[in-house]
């Protein structure tokens, strides 16, 4: 059949309209699996997930600064005493939105360092939760 016969044209539409359906199809299924992908952190976004991560890379490397000085200086300091002190490479107790706080208790040996971020807007899918870590080395979540 020559390329302008109404058969052929026919068959190109159905050709051109089977290959947009898949396409459509195929669209449809990664849309929806890339709104289930699994995270981290219950309630979170994939890239809210990477900054947890990185908040927790922070808590670990704070609490290590913290134990190093303890060691040193038989206190526990703040995190002003720790920046200005560089027992810490970076300079702000922040990141991404999460605050850091260290709390000594006790014998002047024992801290808590918390992440605490300002609270998700009321009806947002947001959420922020509180990280801490101790002597012990083990970030958890806390209220």
């Amino acid at each position: 059949m020559p390329p302008g016969h109404p058969t052929a044209t026919l068959k190109g539409m159905r050709v051109l309209l089977v290959a947009l359906l898949a396409i459509g199809v195929a669209f449809a299924i990664y849309y929806h699996s890339m709104r289930k992908i699994a995270t981290i952190d219950q309630g979170t976004a994939p890239t809210q997930a990477i900054n947890l991560t990185a908040v927790r890379m922070d808590l670990l490397e704070i609490a290590q600064a913290e134990r190093t000085f303890v060691t040193l200086n038989s206190h526990c300091a703040s995190m002003d005493e720790l920046v200005s002190s560089h027992s810490l490479r970076f300079e702000r107790a922040e990141r991404e939105g999460y605050r850091y706080t260290v709390a000594c208790s006790g014998s002047d040996a024992d801290f808590t360092i918390t992440a605490q971020h300002a609270a998700a807007p009321e009806g947002s899918p947001v959420r922020y939760p509180s990280l801490a870590i101790d002597r012990g080395m083990e970030v958890r979540e806390v209220n």
